[in-house]
């Protein structure tokens, strides 16, 4: 079994974040690229993300939206990207490691970015297709990019954490006193579809990723992602997980030592030797609010929890 970080980590440097997260995973785990929302916006991973779209974005008081022209600020998350993609490029010359990219997914794009006049793009049924092609077709180049720079195995990360609140119509509107309209089944299955082949098609492995509660399993099965990274605190065992697992998709758990792994698997029906082979040890989430000690210590026990799987 794997162990890998979420994505996010505390501080404002780059160089030693990435430094101990090649030498943490580059050996039996899969390297992630950090994103530091302690830069600022831009280096968080929704800047990271819409760096990435080719479509004219720029940052508001009030958050990300939609614009005639590109903003100062998705240039500077597409440069900082690029330049520590370059330090990662560097350290692991020469190594044949897994690497992960993380990006946010097209469902809670819809839920964060603004629409040009207001309110989310979650609201709009024509850009919200838009924005899922466009990143459908950020998220191709840029596994093409990773590829001229890593020679090991690449994951692409869909986080997708506000994934139950579109679903359910627990997005609120502008004003706060509404709620947006719930996203179905079919439509998110749409949204979703053109990522994932896009990153297959790219010659990486689509991931998805949520911390949220009532994961929607048979969706994300559905639309082919390859692994569900969960928080293990916040799922039940039920007939979804084991009929995902069965089906060839594996399993990221968040959150869990060893025990509480083979709890959740037991309580499924699998034995250790069905899964120690595949899947994943993450943190429950990302850990951009943690203290660098303690951000250490989340992955050191991932790293721990999966090697007593072999």
């Amino acid at each position: 079994m794997r162990a890998t970080g979420i994505g996010s980590m505390p501080g404002e440097e780059f160089a030693p974040v990435a430094r101990y997260v090649a030498d943490t995973f580059g050996a039996d785990g899969i390297v992630f690229v950090p994103e530091l929302p302690g830069r600022g916006a831009p280096s968080g991973m929704l800047g990271r993300t819409l760096g990435l779209v080719p479509l004219p974005i720029d940052l508001q008081p009030a958050g990300w939206r939609l614009a005639p022209g590109e903003g100062m600020d998705q240039r500077r998350a597409r440069s900082a990207l690029r330049q520590d993609l370059d330090l990662m490029e560097e350290l692991l010359a020469g190594q044949d490691v897994r690497v992960k990219q993380q990006i946010v997914g097209p469902l809670s794009l819809a839920a964060t970015v603004e629409r040009p006049r207001g309110d989310k793009v979650v609201a709009d049924h024509g850009a919200r297709r838009e924005l899922s092609e466009a990143l459908a077709q950020a998220v191709g180049d840029h596994v093409a990019e990773l590829r001229r720079r890593f020679s090991g195995e690449l994951t692409v990360q869909v986080d997708e954490p506000a994934i139950s609140a579109v679903l359910s119509g627990s997005i609120p509107t502008a004003s706060g006193f509404g709620r947006h309209r719930s996203i179905d089944a079919p439509v998110a299955d749409a949204l979703l579809k053109p990522v994932v082949e896009a990153i297959r098609a790219a010659g990486a492995r689509p991931v998805v990723h949520t911390c949220a509660p009532d994961v929607p399993v048979g969706l994300l099965t559905g639309v082919g992602f390859e692994a569900i990274a969960f928080d293990v605190s916040l799922a039940s065992p039920s007939d979804d997980w084991s009929e995902a697992f069965e089906a060839g998709t594996d399993l990221w758990f968040g959150g869990a030592d060893a025990p509480r792994l083979e709890d959740f698997m037991g309580r499924l029906g699998f034995a250790v030797e069905s899964f120690a082979g595949r899947g994943a040890v993450t943190p429950a989430c990302g850990l951009a609010g943690h203290t660098p000690p303690d951000a250490r210590r989340a992955l050191e026990t991932a790293v721990s929890a999966a090697a007593s799987f072999g």
